[in-house]
């Protein structure tokens, strides 16, 4: 321990672990010897920065952690929000959005490396990093047929749409044990439970027979999307798998397993690391900004950019500014009508109003012990929507009963737990027990929690179900812009015709096209799950109906949810009302949503009518889902599919039925709400611990398609030149051993003059690529057809589709345009152009650009390519009023100087139109948070504020962002 001075109170110890002596760790509990003054210390910190405080002990090497650090962590109270300090994770989670830029960089240093001379095998992972593809699947398929989509994956429906019959299939029998309920074979293909839509069965995903869990076939349309997925990605997926035999420290969670965060949550979590009996506590770091859902099983871990990924990948610590720590204290008991979406969405509220934006989360109090593992770990994961680096849930009794029933070992969880309450990281949930001492408590009674949903445009905006009818109204009343729609009272009961699938339907404002429980952390929690279940079968058995114009769709997770829904009985109820399986991946949430009918969209268009859809996910900006659907609610998965039923959200639950059942009665949404009893009960019969030692069985044999596919096995990755999905980017062309000193910005022009809450979906889009668009021009320059463009986020690995794609989001509102569209004006030609037309034109006449917002720039999930897009565009700087954090690291970590305008000052106070040429001087030694002068071409001079937090941002940008900076220590 060399790196601690002589004498240091901060010694580790290392002993052996109680029953367990031959388990070692650093006893954190025990530094200095029997130093009491530190040991009450520790007590008071809240049990986050405890982890963080373990991690500065254990990775003390006087370098990149430094015994100062372990102090100023320590003195938490009162350093807080004052210094940087390093952390060094336990591991990584990539999802292969934004997974596959991080491997192609890998991949590129590699060969830059053995071009500057270096050895490229010496380039791997440091930290174990496990990648989990699950962005890639598109709904081309559901309800057992084919999309209406002549173009799956991008672009606009060009020709009508004709009616497709549904996939046949011959099902599988297999043999029955003649249990009692069971009216034969367990074949999917009985009319009476599945309806005859299954075909062969999905080897890691099985649905199971209700009556006595026998395994039974797939649906088709699950089978038909998973082929559509390997056949649209097919050059990406080898990639992957190149990666997976090449690189060191690396493992690849093939397609059709589930989504990151919740394969994240189910399989790879440890809680507790061991490496050759050595125990130091879980933590992670992911390029998914939902990454915080572990925090719900007492994991310290959040979102980060794929460019600080690389970088803690290679073993360099992730750095931050020591938070402040809110304690949100839950008191009470949840209304029973309230699910954990309800939760989730009520706390969201009461976070961001105490504005907990760049600080820890940390959750004590009675009301804690009464939420399960599933319920923390969905409020865990709307972290990112409340602004919080991370909402920490300290181990206690209930995680450990948890773990207990998905998997783990009576031995692991007795070292479990007394490893975490030796290291004082175990919270005692009984009242007499003392609390941490936090920089601020919220209280919030879970006993005033009623059910919410959030929309019509952002997941902030609140809306009392009883309360949304008239919300929207008012919403149709409002001028256009966060929430309004603006639409002329006399045109607010226009009611559209149209004629589908034979039969007359009448389409007005309000009226849901979109519904979709989609693949969230919403999904793998069993309550309202099997919520949506039961409402559906209750729905079904009383006679009521969705709608078939409506795009309905179940994305679960992973195989445990279709597990749970199968063995409890409700799947055929869900797939009656249109909520059939379509895949295992995001889908809906991320823009991959199929295109409407033809015959609708026109009658949303004719008619300028705001459509509506409803999903339980996380996101819901304006035309994510679909250009032609305006207004976009998040709502838990039972309240989905009521709404789905209803078919419109204009509706008071309480004094109007969701339609006409048998008999001609009126059907009201308490008449099928499942109550809590209902649900205990089958809770406790279906989500058992066989399923998630199941899951992690399957996960561990792969899959056959994945298994079959061929890759190649050289150090280097043979670039293919026609490639369209893969290709050598352009970040190393200038690597050399020496930093440089900044250079100074002169006379740049504006690229875009943007407002407030620009999101990386603005900046970045993962969704379909627009036939219009310049990144669409590439691809049919390569020779591909629409139905080939697949998205941006499966094209990440494409420096020259994503750079094309950088802006170029159809909701993208520039002053210089006036109105919604990815385009501005190229001023010394005076052109209106596609961003990165004007883009390649400036570049071409060697003017560099910068780009002026508003407030709250980079607003969203983390994502690499709003930085990497536009430092290709030639961005030099960006000049907000504010910053989205992890956003501004990603700037700094690309090369882009991040700057902010002083505190009341923007471009209006300044009298600036954007038009002007700007020239910025940066002085030879830059220092944290110092002022700049900005000259403009008319004369006017003003300040503006460098964000660099740090000594080690400003090596980052000196070095030309940190790909180049951890590069050099390979030569």
């Amino acid at each position: 321990f060399g790196f601690f001075s002589p004498g240091s109170p901060y010694q580790p110890v290392i002993e052996g672990l109680g029953n367990y002596p031959q388990k070692k760790f650093y006893n954190v509990s025990k530094l200095g010897g029997a130093n009491q003054l530190l040991c009450f210390t520790l007590d008071t910190l809240p049990y986050s920065i405890r982890v963080l405080f373990e991690s500065s002990i254990r990775n003390c090497d006087g370098f990149l952690v430094k015994e100062t650090d372990a102090m100023n962590i320590l003195d938490w109270k009162t350093k807080q929000n004052n210094v940087e300090v390093p952390f060094c994770p336990a591991r990584v989670v990539l999802q292969d959005f934004t997974g596959i830029p991080a491997m192609v960089d890998f991949a590129a240093m590699r060969e830059a490396v053995r071009n500057a001379g270096g050895d490229p095998v010496k380039v791997n992972p440091a930290c174990p990093t496990d990648l989990t593809v699950d962005h890639s699947l598109q709904i081309d398929f559901s309800k057992c047929a084919i999309q209406n989509a002549p173009n799956p994956g991008g672009g606009d429906s060009q020709k009508p749409m004709a009616k497709l019959s549904p996939l046949k299939a011959q099902p599988r029998k297999l043999p029955c044990r003649g249990q009692t309920g069971c009216k034969g074979p367990c074949s999917a293909g009985d009319s009476s439970r599945n309806s005859g839509q299954f075909s062969a069965q999905i080897e890691n995903t099985p649905i199971l027979c209700p009556f006595h869990l026998q395994p039974v076939p797939e649906p088709e349309t699950v089978l038909k999307n998973q082929e559509m997925e390997f056949g649209r990605n097919r050059e990406r997926l080898q990639f992957f798998k190149w990666s997976s035999k090449v690189f060191k420290n690396i493992s690849i969670i093939p397609p059709e397993t589930g989504m990151a965060h919740q394969v994240n949550l189910e399989y790879l979590s440890r809680v507790v690391f061991e490496v050759k009996d050595f125990l130091y506590p879980d933590s992670v770091v992911g390029t998914d900004s939902h990454t915080t859902m572990v925090n719900g099983l007492g994991i310290l871990g959040w979102g980060v950019g794929g460019i600080e990924t690389e970088a803690v990948m290679l073993g360099m610590p992730v750095t931050l500014t020591l938070p402040e720590v809110v304690g949100c204290e839950l008191t009470g008991t949840a209304s029973p009508l309230a699910t954990s979406i309800d939760i989730v969405l009520s706390i969201t509220k009461h976070l961001r109003q105490a504005d907990v934006a760049g600080k820890f989360v940390e959750f004590f109090g009675s009301g804690v012990s009464q939420l399960s593992v599933a319920d923390r770990t969905t409020i865990a994961n709307m972290c990112p929507e409340y602004g919080a680096i991370l909402s920490f849930f300290p181990v206690d009794n209930v995680t450990l009963k948890h773990l207990k029933h998905t998997g783990f070992d009576k031995g692991k969880l007795e070292v479990m737990e007394a490893y975490l309450k030796a290291v004082k990281l175990f919270r005692n949930d009984e009242s007499s027990s003392r609390e941490p001492e936090y920089s601020q408590v919220v209280q919030i009674s879970l006993s005033s929690i009623v059910p919410y949903v959030s929309g019509p445009k952002r997941s902030q905006d609140r809306v009392a179900v009883n309360s949304m009818k008239s919300d929207f109204q008012a919403c149709l009343n409002e001028k256009s812009g966060v929430k309004g729609f603006q639409i002329a009272v006399e045109k607010q009961d226009d009611i559209v015709p149209v004629q589908y699938e034979g039969n007359e339907y009448k389409l007005s404002h309000g009226c849901i096209v979109i519904a979709a429980v989609i693949s969230c952390t919403n999904n793998c929690n069993p309550s309202v799950m099997l919520a949506a279940g039961l409402l559906a079968k209750k729905a079904v058995e009383a006679g009521l109906e969705v709608k078939p114009y409506i795009r309905t769709s179940l994305s679960p997770g992973s195989g445990m949810v279709t597990h749970y829904l199968s063995s409890s009985g409700v799947l055929p109820y869900l797939s009656k009302l249109g909520f059939e399986v379509v895949g295992y991946g995001c889908s809906t949430c991320v823009g991959n949503t199929a295109p409407l009918p033809e015959a609708i969209r026109n009658a949303i268009k004719q008619g300028d009518i705001i459509a509506c859809g409803v999903l339980s996910g996380t996101k819901n900006f304006e035309g994510r889902l679909c250009d032609c659907v305006r207004a976009n609610y998040l709502a838990s998965p039972p309240l989905v599919v009521a709404y789905a039923i209803a078919g419109t959200v204009r509706i008071d639950f309480e004094t109007e039925p969701l339609g006409i059942g048998f008999n001609g009665k009126s059907i009201y949404l308490r008449d099928i709400w499942p109550t809590r009893r209902e649900l205990h009960t089958v809770e406790e019969e279906c989500v058992i611990s066989s399923m998630f030692k199941e899951l992690k069985e399957k996960m561990e044999k792969g899959n056959k398609r994945w298994n079959l596919l061929e890759a190649p096995e050289s150090t280097l990755f043979p670039w293919d030149l026609k490639s369209t999905y893969i290709r050598c980017p352009s970040f190393f062309d200038k690597l050399a051993k020496e930093p440089f000193s900044p250079q100074p910005i002169e006379n740049a022009h504006v690229l875009l003059y943007l407002g407030d809450s620009v999101t990386t979906d603005h900046i970045s889009p993962a969704g379909s690529i627009a036939r219009s668009s310049a990144a669409a021009k590439y691809l049919t320059s390569k020779g591909l057809t629409p139905r080939e463009f697949n998205s941006y986020g499966a094209r990440r690995g494409n420096d020259a589709v994503m750079t094309r794609g950088t802006f170029a989001n159809i909701k993208l509102l520039n002053k210089f345009i006036g109105k919604p569209a990815p385009k501005t004006i190229h001023f010394p030609s005076g052109q209106t152009l596609d961003v990165f037309e004007a883009a390649e034109l400036y570049q071409k006449e060697s003017i560099p650009v910068i780009i002026l917002a508003g407030k709250k720039y980079g607003l969203g999930s983390s994502r690499d390519w709003a930085a990497k897009g536009p430092f290709l565009l030639g961005v030099k700087a960006v000049l907000a009023e504010s910053y989205e954090k992890v956003h501004k690291s990603q700037l700094i970590g690309i090369g882009i100087a991040p700057l902010q305008f002083l505190p009341g000052e923007n471009p209006s106070t300044l009298g600036l139109t954007g038009r002007e040429q700007f020239s910025i001087l940066f002085p030879p030694e830059l220092s944290p948070g110092m002022t700049l002068d900005i000259k403009t071409s008319t004369g006017k001079v003003f300040s503006v504020i460098a964000l660099f937090e740090n000594d080690v941002e400003i090596t980052l940008y000196r070095y030309g962002g940190s790909l180049n900076f951890v590069a050099r220590r390979f030569l």
